[in-house]
């Protein structure tokens, strides 16, 4: 399971027509997830035509319930979207077959939303994400969540799941990058395999399924992670339509959500470059919707 490249990984069947890249989750050394039901897919559904009527509902990003009511996931998975946008969560294991059915059965991309929805394969929120995003190389502020709040019907209403554990504030940088090295870590998303060569060119296969692989620790600065993603040293990662999902890190024990991922490098064959979460600028974000420790 894999989810990056080093030019956002945001993506999913659907974004790369119109606004977000996004990662996911390579083959090699991963492991389907459904014990993971704290991590969902971020899915949208757009008129990426301009007329007027939705023509996309799909898997964009991946992203994590750190409270029943607010999924984080990435600036750029919210960011840039046609008017009119639409923006739901699923914590089904395995959207793709989902949406494969429906387009069997000859749904609208509207009709396909409203049957997740109706049966309970979804919810819809609203977005919201740093609003100093793009910032620049020392902070990309690339952090967003989907509030569901305000929302009738919020994922616990559907699902049963254990919000993801915040770090504290720096927790990292007290525990250093010899203890991070030390400790293990653990990619989760929806996103596509690592690069495949064809006739064409490279593509990314599959998607749209919840995956985990474990990194290694290789960096810390004052606002990214770099993970290593090697195969010959049993690591998975991340590739496109991963992005915005959770990067976990074991600390005492206990599973962390220490960073999200971002970027990485395109054929998401060895690097996967995630987002802090124990940093001032993302606690700033998410103080007015999550409590923090």
């Amino acid at each position: 399971m894999r989810k990056k490249i080093l030019t956002v990984l945001a993506i999913g069947a659907a974004v790369c027509a119109s606004t977000v890249p996004a990662a996911a989750i390579n083959s090699y050394n991963a492991t389907p997830a459904p014990e993971r039901t704290e991590v969902g897919a971020f899915l949208a559904l757009w008129d990426n035509t301009g007329d007027g009527v939705p023509d996309r509902f799909d898997w964009v990003c991946s992203g994590t319930m750190v409270d029943r009511d607010t999924y984080l996931t990435a600036a750029h998975c919210t960011d840039d979207w046609p008017a009119g946008t639409k923006f739901y969560v699923s914590l089904d294991q395995d959207v793709q077959t989902l949406l494969d059915n429906a387009a069997a059965q000859g749904l609208t991309p509207a009709q396909t939303a409203a049957s997740f929805v109706t049966n309970h394969h979804a919810v819809e929120g609203d977005t919201h994400q740093d609003p100093a995003y793009p910032g620049n190389s020392a902070d990309a502020h690339d952090i967003g969540v989907i509030d569901f709040a305000n929302r009738a019907t919020d994922p616990a209403d559907v699902w049963s799941f254990t919000p993801a554990t915040l770090p504290s504030a720096g927790q990292l940088d007290k525990l250093g990058s010899r203890a991070l090295d030390a400790a293990s870590w653990l990619v989760v998303g929806y996103g596509t395999q690592e690069a495949v060569n064809g006739p064409g060119g490279q593509t990314h296969p599959g998607g749209g399924v919840r995956m985990k692989a474990p990194v290694d620790f290789n960096a810390l600065n004052k606002t990214w992670v770099r993970l290593a993603m090697t195969e010959p040293q049993g690591n998975g990662g991340a590739c496109y339509g991963d992005s915005g999902g959770p990067n976990f890190v074991t600390i005492g024990g206990k599973l962390v959500l220490a960073a999200t991922t971002i970027t990485g490098d395109s054929p998401c064959y060895a690097t996967n470059v995630v987002y802090r979460t124990d940093t001032p600028s993302a606690r700033s974000f998410l103080a007015p919707y999550v409590k923090l420790p």
